[in-house]
């Protein structure tokens, strides 16, 4: 039963990005504000089929500690699943994201009306200098800007080094750091075609401040709180 509870889903969501995709082309006269608060029901709409079709659930903690924004989100980033549910959240966001998601049909559509951030990771410095560059302009436009620090997805219990860009755009904008840990990859993880039922636990941190500090003491800080997190919701 779960096989085609899981199947439906992927199907609802695949043409859901369709539809989605082609609406979006309309979009592109809005306000980018605007176009983000459109596209964003797109992310909304699938968690909730998948908790009715998967029973994937979720629970939010730490919603008080969302700053009046704009601010800079850093994520665990283990599953597709919280970059949907992270536009549930917090205000409307663009992401950090890598160019060659931009070329994928359809989906590559939709995510450029959102206007991300698409680096080239193999750039090194330049890479770096997008962030901040593109970083600093949606910030200053009232957009949240979501970053993903360990740059792919990561499986449970499994650890890598956290990288430097979004921390520099940290110090450069002097906006705070939201820090955010789950277990989403426990339910759903990269590859992972049938869904586990059961109930994600996503939690927010305080506010990081950034302003005056040194892009290593601030990524360290971020770092230390959302693997601290992890070791009490995560899968050791």
């Amino acid at each position: 039963m779960q096989i085609l509870r899981c199947s439906l889903f992927h199907l609802f969501m695949a043409t859901l990005t369709v539809l989605v995709a082609l609406f979006s082309v309309f979009l592109i006269v809005f306000h980018l504000r605007t176009r983000i608060r459109i596209i964003r029901i797109y992310g909304v709409i699938n968690i909730y089929v998948l908790r009715w079709l998967c029973g994937v659930r979720w629970t939010i903690e730490g919603r008080e500690n969302i700053p009046e924004g704009p601010a800079i989100i850093f994520s665990k980033h283990q599953s597709t699943w919280e970059t949907m549910a992270l536009q549930l959240v917090f205000p409307p966001q663009t992401f950090v994201v890598k160019r060659e998601l931009m070329w994928i049909p359809f989906f590559g559509w939709g995510l450029a009306v959102m206007r991300p951030i698409a680096i080239d990771r193999k750039a090194g410095r330049r890479a770096v200098e997008q962030v901040v560059e593109q970083g600093l302009d949606r910030l200053r436009r009232g957009i949240w800007v979501v970053i993903f620090p360990e740059g792919t997805r990561v499986p449970p219990g499994k650890r890598i080094r956290y990288r430097i860009g979004g921390a520099i755009l940290a110090a450069e904008s002097g906006r705070p750091v939201v820090p955010v840990a789950h277990n989403a990859g426990e339910f759903w993880r990269k590859g992972q075609f049938v869904l586990r039922p059961g109930t994600i636990r996503m939690v927010i941190g305080p506010p990081i401040a950034t302003a005056g500090r040194k892009p290593e003491d601030i990524l360290a800080d971020a770092e230390t709180w959302i693997e601290s997190i992890m070791k009490k919701i995560g899968r050791a």
